[in-house]
């Protein structure tokens, strides 16, 4: 299968670019600009892209272009930084602009080529820098207001450079420049879908487990689920999938886990009602991260019981995905920062002895969906909301008890039923979900004074996750929700609607 490496020069769009790639069938890895050439040319690459990134790369110690890149005779497409690194490798000359470019732009093409097309296009800039002189051998593609040279190529070494983003969505024409690139310049086949992706996991699998029983820990989501039936599809009666109950899920969801595998799927299923143990461990606990860790501990502890009770299989699925991976990693890995510990990544201690089955890990959340529908599983199942491993709890603001647990989870279901019931659950957000906050706040009910708590009500638009908007939902919509949640749920007199933006917040609110 033909492959594009792409190179992270610290850019907050390189996951995007690696999305856009994917989304154009063109299998893409993400590698750090300074992994070993061993490494990324392990990958055999078609060509390569560099991404954006923070550095002016004039400053002592900017990041530089690997000698293995400009040598290898590949395609190259240098965006935003990476146009500005290739032309200072190249000779060429990068200094900083009188002004600078951010947000919406427009350039104007000046050169027919494979990847812009003509005319005027509308783009995101992001710089602060731009390309002065151009290397020898390179000609304009563009121009800005600011940029003299905002798109360059030098045609018979097949490398271009874009000082714009094409990768985001404030880029229109951004799909097709990409798409230019890939199958145009680097001539790589556009193979990469559901059905390429079944079978390379379902070999990976078979390759990684032999003839070993397999076990996978699953809740009823979408990441979890779409991973057990890719490693049922490789390995059958070989996995036994084992769902423990928090007492920490949605309305209804304990029964939808077991009907979703025991019968949609026909898995091996065991389910544990250890509701009763995590609400004990919670008690007192109002810290995010304490919780987190105690729900994590807990779980891990019931499933070591399990795991002993099957045998103790040497494998363990886990439906880690990209996001998962990027937001969780530490600073010295992804050059990310840590945004908050996650369930499926680093959440089980190393003397449990599991080996790791991680189908999904480098797929992005509308690949896992492709590929659980090429699967067979049922809609329902693939279009439902993502939901934080340790459930509730994290949506339970401060103390997580029994009361306030029915109190969120009847505000939830509410929310939920009236947001399906006018086609917004799906058609509208990505993700909405309520949040039970410990505060307290005077109403009147009945001509009576309550002294009530509050709930929030969150509900985004995204594509990716790894940046989020908040929903214009119509206030109809909001009116009826808040009016049934004050009505009907015991203990809550007040609903308010988040209408932050991540970043700055995150989607989840611990």
């Amino acid at each position: 299968m033909d492959a594009i490496a792409i190179l992270d020069f610290g850019s907050q769009y390189a996951q995007l670019i690696a999305r856009r790639v994917r989304e154009a069938h063109v299998y893409c890895e993400l590698f750090p600009y300074d992994a070993s050439s061993v490494q990324v040319l392990g990958l055999r690459p078609k060509g390569f892209i560099l991404s954006g990134g923070p550095a002016s790369v004039y400053e002592p110690g900017a990041p530089q272009i690997p000698a293995y890149v400009l040598g290898s005779g590949l395609p190259i497409l240098g965006i935003c930084y990476g146009m500005q690194a290739m032309a200072h490798a190249l000779g060429g000359r990068v200094a900083p602009s009188a002004d600078r470019e951010f947000g919406k732009a427009e350039v104007e093409v000046t050169e027919q080529n494979p990847l812009l097309p003509d005319g005027r296009l509308p783009v995101w800039m992001s710089h602060g820098d731009r390309i002065d002189a151009l290397p020898p051998g390179f000609a304009p593609l563009a121009r800005s207001d600011n940029s003299p040279y905002a798109a360059m190529a030098n045609p018979a070494e097949k490398r271009y450079g874009l000082q714009f983003h094409p990768e985001v969505r404030h880029t229109p024409d951004g799909p097709a420049i990409l798409r230019g690139f890939l199958v145009d310049v680097c001539e790589a086949k556009a193979d990469w879908t559901a059905e390429s992706i079944i079978d390379q996991a379902v070999e990976q699998v078979r390759r990684q487990v032999g003839k070993e029983q397999v076990l996978a820990a699953v809740s009823g989501g979408v990441d979890s689920s779409v991973a057990a039936a890719l490693v049922q599809r490789a390995v059958g009666d070989q996995l036994t999938c084992v769902f423990v109950d928090t007492g920490l899920l949605r309305h209804g969801e304990p029964e939808s886990v077991v009907t979703a595998f025991g019968e949609d799927l026909g898995a091996r299923l065991v389910a544990v009602n250890a509701s009763e143990a995590f609400l004990e461990a919670l008690e007192g606990l109002t810290d995010p991260e304490a919780k987190r860790r105690v729900i994590g501990e807990k779980f891990v502890r019931t499933f070591e019981e399990q795991a002993a009770g099957l045998g103790n299989p040497p494998y363990l699925v886990q439906g880690t995905i990209y996001p998962d991976v990027v937001e969780s990693s530490a600073p010295d890995r992804q050059k990310a920062s840590r945004i908050k510990t996650h369930h499926n990544v680093g959440g089980l201690p190393r003397e449990m002895g599991f080996s790791l089955v991680e189908p999904l890990r480098y797929l992005f959340k509308d690949e896992v969906r492709a590929v659980g529908l090429a699967l067979g599983l049922p809609e329902s199942l693939i279009w439902r909301q993502p939901f934080p491993g340790p459930g509730l709890a994290v949506r339970c603001l401060g103390e997580v008890s029994l009361e306030r647990l029915i109190r969120l989870r009847a505000a939830d279901r509410i929310a939920s039923e009236e947001l399906a019931l006018a086609g917004s659950l799906r058609d509208d957000t990505a993700q909405a979900f309520v949040v039970l906050l410990p505060v307290r706040s005077v109403g009147v009910m009945g001509d009576q004074r309550t002294y009530a708590e509050t709930v929030v009500l969150r509900a985004v638009t995204t594509d990716d996750f790894m940046t989020a908007d908040w929903a214009r939902l119509p206030s109809e919509l909001l009116a009826r929700i808040s009016s049934r949640i004050v009505n009907e749920v015991a203990g809550v007199n007040r609903v308010v609607y988040d209408i932050t933006s991540k970043p700055p917040a995150t989607i989840e609110w611990e």
